[in-house]
């Protein structure tokens, strides 16, 4: 596609997109003048879906109308809510139904998979990762090791970009992993780096993983909902992903879980229990001696947050509608516009200093940009022109526009803001106070 920084391109654009009309289907917050603002902040929080709150008011009205009898008698039983939720979400990231559940919340579920999955002994007890992470995958970690007695600095092998580069090259991750083989007791990583929104080879890490004999998992918090992915084929043995960014269900909201067959139907495999991963159809026999229920489900510990699931199931249902193949596609075209556009406005703004950090060959819906000593002001000029965008310590502006409800219109404004940005020097500022 020939790009071109102009409305009548955008508008072409936006009016030849058979996904157009889902922007319809999500609230956008608006400025004083009660305007909607260009919303790209889906990586941090999605938006909310118009349908929502019809989805929670009818597990309100179920719980009116049934009390406790809501677990059996809901138009969605809650005595098994999370199954209203495993078929979409498989969709979402290339699972079999089985090997998905939705449950608890992402750190969470991090730390049940690691106590599957992070079986450590005296030779092969290092984890290896990226360097920067998001802090709850370092925190979880760091607590996994020391909880085995080991030494974080000993035990975790952070993986840093080479000097003046930015994102990591697969070829180094792969040529550390096969360095470590002796002492690595697992692989993780994840899908898409939240800083620098790269996208990482999950395949070929988890092959070379596997070469080594040691499981593979992945923090899918950015990656769910944005890029393409096929974690069945792919032969990944665990990952979670929270639901509250791309997949637009709401400020905390739960987390999805994916554990491959292989494992998941596995009753040996080692776990965290708890009554709600019992088997099913003898939960309320009460028995001792657990017997986990087959497939990811089995990993459940309490009964499902339903409102929250609810919010949840909203979104999930959008996706279905929308195809996340076709998301993905779109999100290819909508990226690319944005790459088109900064890079435009820089080249014709000398007060615009920033870099893009983002690999062109390896992105999902976002892309940073590194900017200097003024990206405050950037930051702020975008947020008083009615763009939302995120401002990550120390200078980093990431923008991410998602493919479900921006518009290539929403991009072509960003340029326009971009294009009236004159930094403010702390001379005139001074001059201007007083």
């Amino acid at each position: 596609m020939v790009f071109q920084n102009t409305r009548t391109f955008a508008m072409e654009q936006d009016a030849a997109d058979n996904l157009a009309p889902f922007r319809n289907e999500f609230f956008f917050p608006t400025d004083q003048q009660q305007h909607p603002m260009v919303y790209f902040c889906g990586n941090s929080l999605g938006l909310q879906p118009k349908s929502a709150q019809a989805f929670l008011q009818s597990e309100l009205e179920d719980w009116h109308k049934w009390g406790v009898e809501g677990h059996f008698h809901g138009k969605k039983p809650w005595f098994h809510y999370h199954k209203f939720l495993t078929d979409h979400t498989a969709e979402i990231v290339g699972a079999k139904p089985h090997e998905v559940v939705v449950m608890n919340q992402l750190t969470v579920n991090l730390h049940l998979l690691m106590a599957s999955f992070y079986r450590p002994d005296e030779e092969r007890f290092k984890i290896i990762m990226e360097a920067g992470a998001f802090p709850s995958d370092m925190y979880a970690v760091q607590s996994q090791v020391e909880f085995h007695g080991f030494d974080y600095d000993e035990a975790v092998i952070e993986l840093a970009p080479r000097e003046g580069e930015f994102a990591l090259r697969t070829e180094d991750i792969l040529a550390a992993i096969e360095e470590h083989a002796d002492n690595l007791a697992l692989v993780f990583f994840s899908g898409v780096q939240y800083y620098t929104g790269q996208v990482f080879d999950i395949p070929a890490i988890t092959q070379a993983a596997h070469k080594i004999g040691v499981p593979a998992g992945f923090d899918l918090a950015h990656a769910a909902g944005n890029i393409d992915l096929k974690l069945h084929e792919w032969n990944v043995d665990f990952a979670a992903w929270c639901s509250y960014k791309y997949l637009n269900s709401g400020p905390g909201n739960v987390s999805g879980v994916f554990i491959h067959e292989r494992h998941a139907l596995n009753p040996e495999t080692p776990r965290l229990a708890g009554w709600w991963g019992y088997k099913e159809d003898k939960r309320f026999l009460m028995q001792r001696g657990y017997e986990p229920e087959p497939g990811a489900a089995g990993w459940q510990l309490s009964n499902a947050p339903v409102f929250g699931m609810a919010v949840h199931a909203a979104s999930l249902d959008l996706f279905h509608k929308a195809g996340i193949q076709n998301l993905v596609a779109k999100s290819k075209n909508l990226t690319g516009y944005l790459d088109f556009i900064l890079k435009e406005s820089r080249n014709h703004n000398s007060d615009l200093r920033f870099n893009i950090i983002t690999p062109d060959a390896a992105r999902g819906s976002q892309i940073s940009i590194l900017t200097d000593e003024h990206g405050k002001q950037l930051f702020d000029h975008l947020t008083k022109n009615g763009i939302v965008v995120d401002w990550r310590e120390p200078n980093v502006i990431r923008m991410a526009p998602a493919a479900m409800y921006n518009s290539f219109e929403d991009v072509w404004k960003l340029g326009q803001a971009l294009a009236g940005f004159r930094i403010i020097s702390s001379e005139s500022a001074s001059s201007t106070t007083a």
